[in-house]
């Protein structure tokens, strides 16, 4: 039996070698091409323009102080509120200047009086003059009392004013329509006793002003462009302006120009440019950062646009990958232009606008390869259509 179970695993262990012997040999199997999308181009026209960073300011703020002594009797707003203009916001305690103002008029009715009784006289001892029944001393007392008598009724008159104005001292209000900051005193409190007391601070945010600054090369580009195009510097005013938080995708917010200072900053070679908006639902406050978009020609351009996120760069420069002939994935090299909404870049030159441009950024376009490319199109951002 031993001998038969040996003869059996060598029959055994032959056969599996001839098998072995029989498998036919590896050969490498080149995997299929790629499939990448591509677009051709975007062709659409822009009007040229520059990225620049600026900041929101208020087009005013004012501190609302009180102007007279007195203790604060009332605050009519709530911290932080929008408020109207002409809407009363602090009371300072008005007892004592109403009783000025009545003591003013009461002066100012008195020396109305005498004013009408000298004046009388006067005219009384002109007559009696011109008939040669007075002498002329008595008409000379008569004019100097009737003069007098009209100068205090002027006197009076401004005191009156005088006190009016310090009543009126007493009600705050708005001066013009904005937000109201935080009240700085309480009621109680004497105001005003020896210098005017700061109660708090109101901010107009609708317009609102946008500032920043440009180079002096940048600057002289644009006026001799807006020249050529028969703008003069008065209508500078209506050369548009955008603006983005840096929280918004593109530019949202349009104003125009408002004002370039004139002169040159001689220490960073720019000029302070202010651009003013609208502002209703005040989303734009004071100090926030903000990209600015300022247009450099008058007319618009046509230009070939791509993803700006397909763009790839090496040490010698910036390119986009191209389908060409055959199928097979080309290098091309480009002149990147502006960075548009949506995130679309302008392409300057390197590309044509029939070039089959790869879309896609899963990695299987590899220059030298072939691929099987699956057109798709380049969709246009929404305030572009």
């Amino acid at each position: 039996m031993p001998i038969r179970r040996d003869a059996g695993l060598l029959a055994l262990s032959l056969l599996v070698v001839a098998l072995a012997g029989c498998k036919p040999e590896n050969k490498f199997v080149a995997p299929p091409p790629s499939e990448v999308s591509v677009a051709r181009p975007l062709q659409q026209t822009f009007r040229p323009f520059t990225e620049l960073t600026g900041n929101t300011a208020a087009i005013a703020t004012v501190d609302l102080v009180a102007r007279v002594e007195g203790f604060l009797e009332s605050i009519d707003y709530k911290d932080g509120a929008f408020v109207k203009k002409g809407t009363p916001l602090f009371q300072i305690e008005p007892i004592t200047y109403d009783a000025k103002v009545k003591q003013a008029e009461a002066e100012l009715e008195s020396t109305k009086a005498l004013l009408l009784q000298a004046q009388a006289e006067f005219v009384r001892q002109e007559t009696l003059l011109k008939q040669n029944v007075s002498a002329q001393n008595s008409y000379d007392q008569a004019k100097a009392k009737r003069d007098s008598a009209q100068a205090n009724v002027d006197n009076n008159s401004a005191n009156l004013v005088i006190a009016q104005t310090n009543l009126g001292y007493t009600k705050v209000a708005a001066p013009f329509d904005g937000i109201v900051t935080n009240h700085l005193v309480s009621v109680g409190e004497l105001v005003g006793s020896s210098n005017p007391t700061r109660l708090a601070t109101i901010i107009q945010l609708d317009p609102i002003y946008v500032t920043f600054n440009m180079s002096e090369q940048q600057l002289l580009d644009i006026r001799g462009k807006l020249r050529a195009a028969g703008v003069s510097p008065d209508d500078m005013k209506r050369v548009p302006i955008e603006i983005g938080l840096m929280t918004e995708e593109g530019y949202p917010h349009k104003g125009h120009l408002d004002y370039a200072s004139p002169s040159v900053d001689t220490t960073t070679g720019t000029i302070l440019v202010r651009a003013i908006f609208d502002n209703p639902d005040r989303a734009l406050l004071p100090g926030f950062f903000v990209r600015v978009r300022v247009p450099t020609d008058v007319t618009d351009k046509a230009a070939l646009i791509v993803p700006d996120r397909i763009l790839a760069e090496d040490q010698a420069g910036k390119y986009v990958l191209v389908v060409g002939k055959d199928d097979v994935v080309e290098q091309r090299r480009i002149t990147p232009g502006m960075l548009m909404s949506g995130g679309l870049r302008v392409i300057d030159s390197g590309l044509k606008a029939d070039d089959r441009v790869v879309v896609s950024t899963n990695g299987r376009a590899i220059p030298g390869r072939k691929v099987v490319p699956k057109d798709t199109t380049i969709q246009a951002p929404a305030a572009a259509k």
